[in-house]
C-alpha cells in the first residue's frame, strides 16, 4: 500500500487554515470596555484629575451640572492591537466653574477624613461604631445611615437677574435689533456686582416669606437652620457666570445629627435632634428644587449720577443630602441618569430637574 504524505492529507491541511492560524497570535479574550479609575476633566480651561470614587461620592445635583448629558465611566475606544501601548487620556470638557468644583472637592475630602479618619488619625466613625454594635437605644439606630456615614447638606442657588433701568432720553436702551447698548450693558454689569455682594443665604427667601406670608417657606428656613445652617450664614461659593446675567452659589454644611463625642467615652445622642436630622433623609439621592421670583429696587451710580434700577431675579434653589462613603462598593453603573420631571414654582420644594441653560 502506498504511504500517504501527511502534507497532502486533507486532515492535516486544516492546520494551514487561517482559522487555526489565529491561535498562533495573542487574542484579547475580554472585549468589554475598561472601567476608568481616574477621570481627566477640563473645566473652562483648568485641568482636574479625579478618582472615580471621588466623582461617585459627589452630590447628584452637582453631577447633573457637571455632566448634564450623563457620564460614561468606561473608555470610549476599543483596546489597541498592541497591548503594550498605553491608552491616550480621555479628557472630558465640562462647562462648570473650576473654583466651585475645587470648593466642593475640598469640603468633601475634609469631611470624609474627619469622619472616617486617615492613615494616622482615627475618625468619628470609630467612636460611633459603638452606637451601632451596642444595645439599640432607639428604634432607628440599627438601620439609620446617619450613625455610619457623614451627612452633608448641599444647597445650591441659580440666580438669573433682569435689570430694568428708568426710561429717560439718552438713557440705557436697546437698538432696532433688540441688542443692549453700552449703557444698558453697564447697568447689567453693575447689577451683577450688586447681587454678588449679597452673600447672605436666607435674606431673599425671608423677604419673600414676609411679603407672601408663606408658611411652608418659613418652615423650610427653620428646618435648615435646625439642621446645620445659621440664619446669618453666607454662601460658601458665589460667582457670576461668564457672558450671562446669572449667578451661581453653593453652600455645604455638616448635618447636625445630635451625636456628641467625648474623649475616650461613648458618644451621646440627642434623639430629638436626630429625629430632625432624619427628616433631611428625604433629600438623600432625591434632590429637590424651589423656584421663585424676587423683585427689588436698587440705586446704581454711573457717570451721570445715581439712578434707580428695578432688579428682577429668578432664584432656583436645589436642596440635597449627601452621605459620604469611604469607598464605593459597586461601579457597575456606567451612566448617571438624568431626571426629566418639570418644576412648578407654586409649591415649596419639588423633585429635581436639570437646570435650564
Amino acid at each position: 500500500m502506498a504511504s500517504v504524505n501527511p502534507a497532502n492529507s486533507p486532515i492535516t491541511q486544516v492546520s494551514q487554515s487561517p482559522i487555526t492560524q489565529v491561535s498562533q497570535t495573542p487574542v484579547q479574550s475580554n472585549l468589554q470596555p475598561q472601567l476608568l479609575t481616574r477621570l481627566f476633566l477640563d473645566l473652562r480651561g483648568r485641568r482636574f484629575e479625579v478618582d472615580r470614587e471621588t466623582i461617585m461620592n459627589l452630590p447628584e445635583s452637582v453631577l447633573l451640572c457637571l455632566f448634564p448629558n450623563g457620564l460614561v465611566l468606561s473608555r470610549q475606544s476599543v483596546a489597541s492591537e498592541n497591548l503594550d501601548d498605553e491608552e491616550p487620556e480621555e479628557i472630558y470638557g465640562v462647562d462648570f466653574d473650576p473654583d466651585c468644583f475645587q470648593y466642593v472637592l475640598s469640603f468633601f475630602k475634609s469631611a470624609t477624613e474627619t469622619f472616617y479618619g486617615n492613615g494616622t488619625t482615627p475618625g468619628l466613625f470609630q467612636a460611633q461604631q459603638a452606637l451601632v454594635d451596642g444595645p439599640q437605644t432607639d428604634s432607628f439606630s440599627g438601620q439609620n445611615p446617619l450613625y455610619t456615614k457623614q451627612a452633608i447638606i448641599v444647597l445650591r442657588e441659580e440666580l438669573e437677574y433682569f435689570s430694568i433701568p428708568p426710561t429717560t432720553a439718552g438713557g440705557p436702551s436697546t437698538d432696532a435689533n433688540g441688542l443692549a447698548d453700552e449703557k444698558l450693558l453697564d447697568v447689567k454689569r453693575k447689577s451683577g456686582e450688586y447681587l454678588i455682594g449679597k452673600k447672605n443665604i436666607f435674606t431673599a427667601l425671608q423677604r419673600n416669606v414676609n411679603k407672601e406670608n408663606n408658611v411652608a417657606e418659613q418652615h423650610l428656613i427653620d428646618m435648615l437652620c435646625m439642621s446645620g445652617f445659621d440664619r446669618d450664614d453666607e454662601w460658601g461659593f458665589r460667582a457670576l457666570e461668564p457672558a450671562r446675567c446669572c449667578i451661581s452659589s453653593i453652600a455645604l454644611v455638616h448635618l447636625k445629627t445630635g451625636i456628641t463625642h467625648h474623649d475616650g467615652a461613648k458618644p451621646d445622642v440627642d434623639f430629638a435632634q436626630m429625629a430632625t436630622a432624619q427628616k433631611l433623609l428625604l433629600f438623600w439621592r432625591k434632590p429637590a428644587r424651589k423656584c421663585w421670583w424676587d423683585g427689588i429696587e436698587v440705586e446704581l451710580k454711573d457717570d451721570s449720577g445715581p439712578s434707580t434700577v428695578k432688579l428682577w431675579a429668578r432664584r432656583v434653589w436645589t436642596l440635597e443630602l449627601s452621605l459620604t462613603k469611604r469607598y464605593v462598593d459597586n461601579f457597575s453603573l456606567s451612566l448617571f441618569p438624568i431626571p426629566t420631571s418639570t418644576c412648578s414654582p407654586a409649591a415649596c420644594i419639588h423633585p429635581l430637574q436639570p437646570p435650564h441653560t
